[in-house]
């Protein structure tokens, strides 16, 4: 038995969205799982529309998924000699014809129809015609059959049945002789030997007219298998109002591949009650027979907990890797005498949901000033929190060990001295090391900061906090 072999086949109008990576997944996932090829083709035939940047924006998509394809990426505009000789080939056997009508005559025609209630297609009026008009536009129609059934076997949906009466003769070749989507379609799959076609449920009302394609060019019929699409928690279709629906604005977000993987193989894929999946994992378990009927819901929440889960459960060396370039916007530059930034990102692991959040937590780790939270600083800085600053600063300066453990210690040494709870200087010492109440453990910003920066900021906010109440 010949191996599967797949393909993903965007068109280059736009960036890679979230409906376009998720059936890119379940390709690869499938090719991955039964050994076989995962094909990626550009479809840029529509040359007006298709742009380079629209490519690179695809590209870069994939890559970031670590949607890996073992051939191409191949471009139908570079196919246009083989779709005309398809489309010869098609006329020469009488399986097409050139079709002389107007613009103008077609959308007449479509409107008497619609007027008799019947339907808008094409009435065949140069399907057996004799005397061909010389020097006069024409397009290319498929010949298609005027009865029976065209029937299919959907790997989702199940057996799907057309009457050939309802499809009129399709326009494989244009007037300026560009082929059509479903001609180079047909011919591109059968080119490459495509097996398996899995593409959004949109395409149904394609496959009939493909089928029958295949079979006029003597070409072998892929399996299909049609996608539901992906709606808004309003139910319509997933669209910008919905918000980000590209996958390369979801990096920019601060969500990792992995999660994106993770979210997107769930919408429409089960494995019993399981939630989380690695790659690894997925290859083993997935079947496209197990894709829904059903369309699935985009819940933003729901991938926002899945990404908190991988960040939470990451290798601190590769998120502080990942977290460089949002410092970097930040005009932060994690350089060697600053923190080491995967020990400020093991702070910071637990409380982040994306990479930007961690990168807007671990910007007071790297400035030299802080502005105080001003509003912390009336709630709970006391006339007595300077002197309680001054005098741990001092207890910290002469620690011999700098780690948890030590500063702990000190930590409760002062307070014992002091005879005060941890309550009463633990705020004013958040607000001192971080700039506000909201950061990770005390003692482990200290650890991160070092010794001589954690006392350089307690005895500047003990500077400030004297000076403010005069």
């Amino acid at each position: 038995m010949s191996k599967i072999r797949l393909r993903f086949a965007p068109s280059p109008t736009g960036y890679l969205h979230i409906g376009g990576a998720r059936t890119a997944l379940f390709n690869w996932l499938l090719a991955k799982k039964l050994g076989g090829t995962f094909i990626l083709r550009i479809e840029d035939t529509d040359v007006a529309r298709s742009t380079q940047v629209s490519v690179d924006a695809i590209l870069q998509g994939m890559e970031w998924l670590g949607l890996d394809w073992d051939e191409g990426p191949f471009y139908q505009s570079d196919n246009f000699p083989l779709y005309k000789e398809k489309v010869q080939q098609l006329l020469a056997e009488g399986k097409a014809y050139k079709c002389y009508c107007t613009a103008e005559a077609l959308e007449a025609k479509r409107e008497a129809a619609l007027k008799s209630g019947g339907k808008p297609k094409y009435d065949g009026t140069c399907r057996n015609l004799n005397d061909t008009p010389e020097d006069k536009p024409f397009v290319i129609r498929f010949k298609a059959p005027l009865d029976g059934v065209t029937v299919f076997n959907d790997l989702i949906k199940g057996s799907i049945s057309f009457n050939n009466e309802e499809l009129d003769d399709l326009i494989i070749q244009r007037t300026d002789g560009t082929p059509t989507y479903n001609f180079v379609v047909v011919v591109d799959d059968a080119s490459m030997g495509i097996t398996t076609v899995i593409r959004g449920d949109d395409h149904v009302n394609n496959t009939p007219r493909q089928v029958l394609l295949y079979q006029a060019l003597g070409a072998p019929v892929p399996q299909f298998a049609h996608v539901p699409m992906i709606l808004g928690s309003d139910k319509a279709r997933l669209s910008k109002r919905h918000g980000a629906t590209s996958v390369i604005a979801y990096r920019d977000m601060g969500l990792l591949p992995e999660a994106m993987i993770n979210y997107l193989v769930r919408l429409g894929w089960s494995s019993g009650d399981e939630e989380i999946f690695s790659k690894e994992e997925l290859v083993e378990k997935f079947t496209i027979e197990a894709v829904g009927k059903s369309a699935g819901v985009f819940n933003p929440e729901k991938l926002l907990w899945l990404n908190a889960h991988y960040i939470k459960a990451g290798d601190p060396e590769r998120l502080a890797e990942l977290l460089l370039p949002f410092l970097a916007d930040r005009g932060i530059t994690a350089r060697p005498a600053q923190p080491d930034l995967v020990n400020v990102v093991k702070t910071l692991q637990e409380r982040s949901k994306t990479m930007l959040e961690m990168a807007d937590g671990a910007l007071f780790y790297y400035k030299t000033e802080l502005e105080y939270d001003q509003e912390a600083v009336q709630k709970n800085v006391k006339p007595e929190s300077s002197g309680y600053l001054k005098s741990l600063s001092a207890a910290l300066s002469t620690a011999d060990k700098f780690d948890h453990e030590s500063i702990e210690s000190v930590f409760k040494g002062v307070c014992a001295d002091l005879g005060i709870k941890m309550g009463q200087i633990g705020p004013a010492v958040r607000i001192a090391l971080s700039g506000g109440t909201v950061s990770p453990s005390i003692y482990e910003v200290m650890e991160v900061l070092g010794k001589e920066e954690t006392c350089r900021r307690l005895d500047l906010a003990t500077a400030r906090f004297t000076a403010a109440q005069g």
